[in-house]
Formats: structure tokens, C-alpha cells, sequence
């Protein structure tokens, strides 16, 4: 292979994501020449509808995913939390890169916390999950949608549209914008997404060329993290745009996953937490990647039992 083509969206992060990527492999292949197919994807068109209304996340790799069948592209560079759990046929995830903080941020230029918005607040997002999250903490807060890309929601906060945005940690660290960060909030308060601060790469399952490309690329702990997270959303059934919370963590040899499933107005918040032996004992090597994705079911079947199915059944019907 002497040229490799990455499909990526345009918008700012999404090009970073894509040039982040195309620097690795052009550190590890001095000889392949890379380039970038950019597109706009239908997410990025319609951005005057909340996400779960139009079909949820998944529109934004649907142009990609084609550009992969078509052959006009080898890879696309996904942020994890927006590829939906099932795959086209013929499509898999070649590698996990490492994680970036999966938090999410509390942007403000008048407040410094969550804590300090005062009573009716607007506070802007476009996440049905912050929202069921952050409601349940402060019942009193005005939670207004917010669509764009990260530039133009930074820009509605500063036209006093907002009194305060949620945005990914992630995002605005790979952009440059720590220095909008007030404070992350605490993942007790809100849980962050599955797969949020992971970049993906997919490419074609039976081309095996790429796919040992990308091995270099894959991250063991964090694949084993958003594994167990996305092995839990898929038994619930769960899109990327709906009231559903995952994040795994590895301490000690153990995995651990917490999982959430809340009511849009945050009255409902059911949580479960499981973790179990990642590392055999003797001989410190990981264990197979089928008990974290086992683990997720665990935990969803957990958060079924409480009545995760049938908040999930009424978003639906009400989207």
C-alpha cells in the first residue's frame, strides 16, 4: 500500500481527530502517503432538531461508513461515543486509541461551578444523559438544547444565549480550549457517555492490510473500557443519543463499570455498578476481553431489573 485515504467529517474536532491520526501513521509508515476525504454528514446539516428526534448520533458516520464501502476511503476516524453499538455488515473497529479525560466540562463566563448557577439557569446541551444527570442534581435548572459544532456552541455561551454549556473534556482539550474549562464535573454527578474521550477507527473487516496497519494504534486498556461500556449499551438496546450512562475504569487488576439509565426530566435515575478480575493473579496477563464485555450485560441486566427497559421503551415511542 502506498496511499491511504481517511474519511473524516469537517468540523474542527473531527479534522484534528483525522490529522491526529494520519501523524501517528505517518510516524510509523515514513513511506505511506496519506490523505483526507472530508465530508459533511446529515448530524452536521440539520442543527436545528434535537439529535435524538432525526436518528441519534449515527448520522454522523453514515457518509463515512459509505465512503469505507465505496472504496473511496480506507479508515474513518470516529469519536467512539457516536458509533452506534451495531456495525454494518462488513465494517469492524480496527483499533481503540488510548482515551483522552472522558468528563465532561461546566463552561461558564460568569460562574464557576455547577453549584453556583443560580435558581432557573440556563444551562445548555445537547445530551439527553447530561440532561437526565445534570436534573436530577439541580431539578431548578432550565436545560435548553444545544446544537453545533464545539466553536459555534462556545459562541452561543458568549452571546449570553446560555448562562452555562456542557461540553467533553475531550473535545475542547484537543482543540486547544482548556482554558474554557471551569471545572469537570465529577462523574457522581454525570456519568459520562459510553466510548466518550476514545477515538475509533473503522475500516473494512476483510482488509487485513489495514488492519495490521492499525495495530499499533489500539490501546488494550481503554479497547477493554469502552468494550465492557458498549457491551452494556447494546443489551439495553441503548443508541448513542439516549438517557444512557457508561463508564468503565481499571484499577488494580479489576474492571470496573457503572451504568446509568435515566427520565429525560431526571426524576428517574437508576444506577448499577459491577466489577470483576481483569489481570490473572500469577501472571499479570489481561484476561480475555470477553469477561468486560460480559460485564456490561451484567450490569445492563442489573439496570433492566429496576426498569431501565421501560424508560427506554417511552423515550422512544415519544422521539
Amino acid at each position: 500500500m502506498k496511499t491511504l485515504k481517511i474519511a473524516t467529517r469537517q468540523s474542527p474536532l473531527a479534522l484534528w481527530q483525522a490529522e491526529h491520526i494520519k501523524a501517528r501513521l505517518e510516524q510509523l509508515y515514513p513511506d505511506l502517503t496519506i490523505e483526507l476525504l472530508t465530508m459533511t454528514t446529515k448530524g452536521d446539516k440539520i442543527l436545528d432538531t434535537p439529535l435524538a428526534k432525526i436518528g441519534g448520533k449515527g448520522l454522523f458516520v453514515k457518509e463515512l461508513e459509505q465512503a469505507l464501502f465505496d472504496k473511496r476511503a480506507d479508515i474513518a476516524v470516529h469519536s467512539l461515543k457516536d458509533v452506534p453499538m451495531e456495525l454494518p455488515n462488513g465494517l469492524t473497529l480496527g483499533a481503540y486509541c488510548e482515551r483522552e479525560q472522558p468528563t465532561d466540562a461546566f463552561v461558564s463566563n460568569h460562574f464557576a461551578t455547577l453549584d453556583d448557577l443560580p435558581i432557573g439557569a440556563k444551562l445548555g446541551t445537547s445530551s439527553l444523559r447530561r440532561q437526565c444527570q445534570i436534573q436530577q442534581y439541580r431539578p431548578d435548572l432550565q436545560i435548553v438544547s444545544l446544537r453545533g459544532n464545539v466553536g459555534t456552541r462556545l459562541s452561543k455561551l458568549d452571546n449570553g444565549e446560555y448562562d452555562a454549556i456542557i461540553l467533553a473534556t475531550s473535545g475542547l482539550t484537543r482543540l486547544g480550549l482548556t482554558d474554557r474549562i471551569r471545572h469537570e464535573l465529577d462523574t457522581d454527578v454525570s456519568l459520562p457517555a459510553v466510548g466518550q474521550g476514545a477515538l475509533a477507527i473503522e475500516c473494512r473487516a476483510d482488509d487485513d492490510e489495514i488492519l495490521d496497519l492499525l495495530k499499533p494504534l489500539n490501546h488494550e486498556i481503554s479497547k477493554i473500557c469502552v468494550l465492557a461500556e458498549r457491551a452494556m449499551n447494546r443489551h439495553l438496546q441503548g443508541g448513542c443519543q439516549v438517557p444512557i450512562a457508561g463508564f468503565a475504569t481499571i484499577h488494580d487488576g479489576q474492571i470496573w463499570l457503572r451504568g446509568r439509565v435515566g427520565s429525560v426530566d431526571g426524576k428517574i435515575l437508576l444506577k448499577s455498578e459491577h466489577h470483576n478480575a481483569l489481570l490473572d493473579p500469577n501472571t499479570q496477563a489481561m484476561i480475555d476481553e470477553q469477561i468486560a464485555e460480559s460485564m456490561g450485560i451484567v450490569v445492563a441486566e442489573e439496570l433492566i431489573a429496576q426498569g431501565a427497559d421501560k424508560i427506554l421503551a417511552e423515550i422512544y415511542h415519544n422521539s
